[in-house]
């Protein structure tokens, strides 16, 4: 499948039609779902619906916008009017959301083409997309092994070629992470950027909606498309969006650009191919133009510990609105109010979540708030604190984005703490509310992709893309694709 603008200017020189282009996607997704289970809905009705919208402006001579026609997965937590959205669990299975969010009316009303909701961790929590209710999502480049999570569905979507690009949120990694596991581009932008009303909470200062591509410059196409202020979302940033595509040039040579490597993020853990790797790629970018710095960020590593007080404690309080009486699952077997609560949260909601739920509201409790919750936040603080202090010496910051390549499906499941571990380098930045962007760098030696961590100051998106896209047009590894002859 083409990239976001030879599509668009196949459409335009009418040498396809959007039908075309969504049809063949719908086709590829019917013969790789069996055995990639990358979506919960397919809605091939209203994709090829949009499409002959799009169809019928290019015959009547109208002029479309860049994403017209362009088919697009969205993950199963962002509300779609009359679509089901069921966040991967079952106390949402048969919620069709009453409105739509904020990102997907944007992409509607720029003549995208949704092909359907992607498969996730059930409602975000997890890093292997098998903490799904009703399938494991598989990576394209070994099916018997994990896409990533929670995002792994619109990760495992797009490198399997069976959409051009996909939204996905990241709470704690959940673009980055997969998008490394999967060998494809994955950006979270500055909190506040992209508007998360219809996105379903989990943690609600963590939170942030963002692209998945096989290029940066598709990812850069589809930012700009999503980004924006939002009176309908009290955190959006009234700032104006670029063209974030427009700017992107393949040479950091004379831009005096000064990149940081966190120091922390290399050692114990981390594995060596993966190491091997992203210093390939550090010695790349100084070979462009770029300034090498070894950066010191102290408090990095306080990171997951931090995160698994904060979110779980704002999981715990958003989590509260199911519990049967407005909508979604209700269990009938109650003999009263609190029987309905207690049966409805406990057949509902899966172990994953029942945990980070007794996480958080055992850390608000009277007796351990100070010691727990707010202790994670003077932390918070604190890490925030040691990226501005790097970024007064540098541009941009490098890490690997996870520390080992994608793992065995089930290898992980029984051991929340080692799962956990897998968000180690991506963590911080949500902690920060600072952009972050993976891209693939390299593979190990069973023939897993590598990622690229770059980490930009605040609402400096236009930097970080342009550094992603100079060290990705300066390597080959974005035209590399997964082998799935196995799949079909």
């Amino acid at each position: 499948m083409a990239s976001i603008r030879e599509l668009h200017e196949q459409l335009v020189k009418k040498e396809r039609s959007a039908v075309e282009i969504t049809q063949e996607a719908l086709d590829r997704i019917q013969a790789l779902e069996p055995k990639l289970h990358s979506f919960l809905t397919v809605t091939a009705q209203q994709a090829l619906d949009q499409a002959r919208a799009v169809d019928a402006k290019i015959a009547a001579g109208e002029e479309i916008g860049i994403l017209a026609g362009i088919p697009i997965g969205v993950k199963d937590n962002m509300c779609t009017k009359g679509i089901r959205t069921t966040c991967a669990s079952k106390i949402l299975e048969n919620f069709i959301p009453p409105y739509e969010s904020t990102v997907t009316q944007k992409l509607a009303d720029a003549g995208a083409v949704t092909v359907g909701k992607t498969n996730l961790d059930e409602f975000a929590m997890g890093s292997s997309t098998e903490n799904s209710a009703y399938q494991t999502t598989a990576n394209p480049w070994d099916i018997s092994r994990v896409p990533g999570g929670s995002s792994g569905g619109s990760a495992a979507a797009v490198a399997a070629e069976e959409c051009v690009v996909s939204l996905g949120s990241d709470t704690g990694g959940s673009i980055r992470q997969p998008a490394s596991f999967c060998g494809v581009v994955g950006m979270k932008p500055t909190y506040g950027l992209v508007s998360r009303y219809g996105l379903v909470a989990y943690a609600s200062s963590l939170d942030q909606i963002g692209p998945f591509a096989r290029t940066v410059e598709d990812a850069a196409i589809l930012l700009s498309a999503i980004a924006g202020y939002d009176a309908q979302d009290s955190t959006s940033l009234k700032v104006e969006i670029p063209d974030y595509a427009a700017s992107l040039t393949p040479d950091l040579k004379g831009k005096k650009l000064k990149i940081g490597v966190i120091k922390e993020t290399f050692g114990e853990g981390l594995d060596s191919e993966v190491e091997a790797s992203v210093k390939g790629a550090i010695a790349q970018l100084e070979s462009l133009g770029a300034e090498i710095h070894y950066i010191s960020c102290p408090r990095f590593r306080y990171g997951v510990p931090s995160y698994y007080i904060i979110a779980p404690s704002e999981a715990s309080a958003n989590l509260a609105r199911y519990d049967g009486v407005k909508y979604g699952l209700r269990s009938p077997d109650a003999d009263n109010l609190l029987s309905m609560y207690t049966r409805t949260r406990s057949t509902g909601f899966g172990a994953e979540v029942k945990r980070r739920i007794m996480i958080g509201t055992y850390a608000l409790s009277a007796g351990y708030y100070d010691a727990y919750y707010l202790q994670a936040q003077k932390v918070r603080t604190l890490i925030k604190e040691d990226f501005e202090t790097a970024f007064a010496q540098v541009d941009v910051l490098v890490s690997p984005t996870a520390p080992t390549t994608a793992f065995q499906a089930g290898e992980k499941i029984t051991d929340p703490l080692s799962m956990y571990l897998n968000d180690l380098m991506t963590i911080p930045v949500n902690l920060a509310g600072l952009p972050g962007i993976s891209i693939p760098c390299g593979f190990d030696s069973k023939g897993l992709p590598i990622g690229l961590q770059l980490i930009g100051k605040v609402l400096r998106e236009d930097q970080l893309l342009q550094v992603a896209y100079a060290y990705e047009q300066s390597t080959n590894w974005h035209l590399q694709k997964a082998t799935i002859a196995e799949l079909v």
